[in-house]
């Protein structure tokens, strides 16, 4: 698999250090795509705050990664879905942590969770 980064696309505005317009991903073997992830314990049980949430949802996605043999240096693409606004810093500052500063197409979106105790949910594609 090759990975090839669209960092400068003419006409568009640019994207700034942490993210990517756009990553191609030439001849994958095997994509993974992994559902809106929470920050839960193994009971379900949310984290106390944004902090021990954004902690627990990078545990939680690494876990899935490695039930197929994939490690966060495979993710290609992030969205995350955050409660609120404040959030933003917070959430690119764990993702950069996570992904070791590689820099992948990501998207950050406030929204209304299904549970007033879900901070963040995070979604991400994976390939091989």
């Amino acid at each position: 698999m090759e990975l090839v980064a669209h960092e400068s696309v003419a006409g568009v505005y640019p994207a700034s250090g942490d993210y990517l317009h756009a990553l191609e991903v030439r001849e994958p073997r095997r994509l993974l795509f992994v559902a809106g992830t929470m920050g839960l314990d193994p009971v379900g049980k949310p984290g106390a705050d944004l902090g021990e949430q954004l902690e627990l949802v990078w545990g939680n996605v690494r876990a899935i990664l490695g039930s197929a043999g994939m490690t966060v240096d495979n993710i290609v693409r992030v969205t995350s879905y955050l409660r609120d606004r404040e959030y933003a810093a917070a959430n690119a500052e764990a993702r950069k942590a996570a992904l070791g500063g590689r820099v992948v197409p990501t998207t950050a979106l406030v929204v209304e969770t299904l549970e007033s105790d879900w901070l963040v949910e995070i979604e991400v594609l994976a390939a091989d």
